[in-house]
């Protein structure tokens, strides 16, 4: 996880709650919701992100924790700057990408047709793997990644990829093109 990933994860007020709920002691989620003073349904949510993003786990027995560790290995290793954008060895793809990519999430689409293909064509290159066949739930969750707080959601990133065929569909199953 990237530093800029952990702002963006705790930008919003019902998961600076939950994990704070978390790091004080609570080890269920009705617990936390009682001591973040957050809705079942807030709460749900709350540590459903936390959860995905590695920061609060569900040990054996069921209860919440903290993984400090993950917080000591951000701390060691600082701020990556090939982080900031992919590198592919070209100039003028690596400008565009990091005008549109950081820290493995899409900022936003490039209004310029041949600046979107070049993006595009990196998110289905680093998502998906040549040979592997993907439910559309399984895509999904791969292109949720991308968009976390971005302007563009999952579901238009994945038109994008069918449309320009960067991805191939058939019968509910997705594959990365041979061509991309």
């Amino acid at each position: 996880m990237a530093t800029d990933q952990l702002i963006r994860l705790f930008a919003e007020e019902n998961r600076v709650r939950a994990f704070a709920a978390v790091a004080l002691g609570a080890e269920t989620s009705e617990r936390v919701a009682e001591v973040a003073g957050l809705t079942p349904r807030g709460t749900a949510v709350a540590l459903l992100r936390l959860r995905e993003q590695g920061v609060v786990k569900t040990m054996d027995d069921g209860e919440l924790r903290v993984d400090y560790d993950l917080f000591k290995q951000l701390a060691r290793e600082g701020d990556d700057p090939a982080e900031d954008g992919p590198a592919t060895g070209d100039e003028h793809t690596d400008m565009i990408l990091r005008t549109f990519v950081r820290g493995g999430r899409l900022i936003r689409l490039p209004a310029q047709w041949t600046r979107k293909q070049v993006v595009l064509q990196h998110i289905a290159e680093q998502t998906f793997a040549p040979g592997m066949e993907y439910p559309e739930r399984v895509v999904n969750e791969k292109l949720r990644a991308w968009c976390d707080e971005g302007e563009v959601d999952h579901v238009t990133l994945r038109r994008y990829l069918v449309d320009l065929h960067h991805l191939r569909r058939s019968a509910g199953i997705y594959r990365l093109s041979t061509a991309a």
